[in-house]
């Protein structure tokens, strides 16, 4: 990734739980906010999406853009930019640490974004900072309330 803007969360979750949260895309419009629509687009030999068009509504960005996933372990998961109306770039990545005796999870997220139309850098990473908080909040809060097995 290139210049990008990251922040950390702490969940009150197993990794495996928070990671399972944020692979269900088709479940991304109920607690994103800014994801109108997820469709998985295809698979892995595992059943983890490799790609995922997301229809998004970020106030002023409104966007339809398609995203290649890698899944580099269970507790990493990397993304790029397929094609976009907007964006000429999108690069990000969560990363999962276990805390305490498994039962939290710290998770990192980094975002770099390029949009087709001219911002100033200090604009660029302000947007991507709100973006990362956002995402991170909507997480936390996504699995604290989903009771886990």
């Amino acid at each position: 990734m290139a210049e990008h803007t990251s922040s950390s969360i702490t969940i009150e979750a197993a990794p495996a739980d928070v990671m399972g949260v944020i692979a269900d895309f088709a479940r991304y419009p109920e607690w994103t906010g800014e994801v109108k629509e997820a469709e998985i687009l295809a698979t892995d030999d595992q059943g983890r999406a490799e790609q995922v068009r997301l229809v998004l509504d970020a106030g002023a960005i409104k966007d339809d853009h398609v995203l290649a996933y890698t899944w580099n372990s269970p507790y990493e998961v990397d993304w790029s930019l397929v094609k976009s109306q907007m964006l000429r770039a999108l690069d990000g990545s969560y990363a999962l640490a276990p805390l305490g005796d498994g039962d939290r999870t710290e998770v990192t997220y980094r975002l770099a974004v390029d949009v087709k139309i001219p911002l100033l850098g200090m604009i660029k990473r302000k947007a991507e900072k709100v973006i990362i908080d956002r995402a991170l909040a909507g997480l936390k809060k996504r699995v604290e309330s989903v009771p886990q097995a």
